[in-house]
């Protein structure tokens, strides 16, 4: 689908404020964030990240060692699984829209990967919608990947693992046809707590997330043990990627807004991870 053939595109709600507004400022800020990045050096395949979402003056940095995972590869499709932050009466949403809108250019929806998930669940479709989570890593992939893609866009309000991994398994269904995929799950870590704390918590969700058990992340959450305020995506995103026969991932950076906002007494941690299909041919 080509980007004149665009006519109903939901425009950013949050370029200019959570990231740049200006198309050169955006792509500059985005590559100085991957070029500042290390790849976690894992034989396989990628099947999938987890970034942060915050406003990119916090967590660009730590975004940066996601996507730098992905950086001068090429996909037909990406799923990007975020929370929803608002209220809405549905456990699954995703954009009415033909395509999003940022400063670097328009991404078109996969309406036919939309249609085929819809089959297997109930998805809810919105409009105008301010969700600043899923948009957020739009520019990473707009800058990482070497060619257009289309986008499967999902947004939670179910965060139990029931409902992650239904759709996670879902998802993996639609995705076993003869396009290449990326699974990105979009997250948050622990919220508000002093520096120090925040740290032990976050290891605590991220050795989870390196362990591969995506009940186990929506446990630890469940038992106030650590938290990640998109748990459902990244179990979701974690079922889907094992379906796909992932079975590695390593983490690949971790900070706290007290990193670079100077804050340390109430913070907020982000993590970057990447999943794996090791590749079983080495020796």
């Amino acid at each position: 689908m080509a980007d004149q053939t665009l006519t109903d595109i939901r425009p950013s709600p949050i370029a200019g404020r959570w990231y740049p507004g200006q198309s050169d400022r955006l792509a500059a800020a985005v590559d100085g964030y991957l070029d500042q990045a290390v790849p976690v050096v894992v034989p396989g395949q990628l099947i999938g990240l987890i970034a942060p979402h915050a406003g990119y003056a916090y967590s660009g940095a730590i975004a940066g060692h996601a996507f730098r995972q992905a950086r001068g590869a090429a996909y037909d499709r990406v799923v990007v699984v975020s929370p929803m932050h608002a209220f809405f009466p549905a456990a699954t949403l995703t954009t009415g829209h033909d395509a999003y809108q940022t400063p670097l250019g328009t991404i078109p929806v996969d309406r036919d990967a939309l249609d085929a998930l819809g089959e297997r669940v109930e998805l809810t479709p919105i409009r105008g919608d301010e969700e600043h989570s899923l948009e957020i890593e739009l520019p990473f992939l707009q800058r990482a990947l070497v060619r257009p893609f289309l986008l499967l866009p999902l947004m939670l309000r179910d965060q139990s693992y029931a409902g992650a991994e239904r759709l996670g398994k879902a998802i993996a269904e639609v995705l076993q046809d003869d396009r290449s995929s990326l699974l990105v799950a979009s997250s948050d870590l622990s919220h508000f707590y002093t520096d120090t704390q925040a740290r032990l918590l976050d290891k605590r969700m991220l050795d989870c997330v390196e362990a591969f058990d995506p009940e186990g992340v929506i446990r630890l959450d469940d038992e106030g043990k650590a938290f990640a305020c998109g748990r459902a995506a990244i179990a979701t995103a974690l079922v889907a990627a094992r379906a796909l026969g992932a079975d590695t991932v390593k983490v690949a950076g971790y900070g706290t807004s007290g990193d670079s906002g100077g804050d340390k007494m109430q913070v907020v941690g982000y993590g970057a991870a990447a999943i794996f299909k090791s590749d079983t041919r080495r020796e």
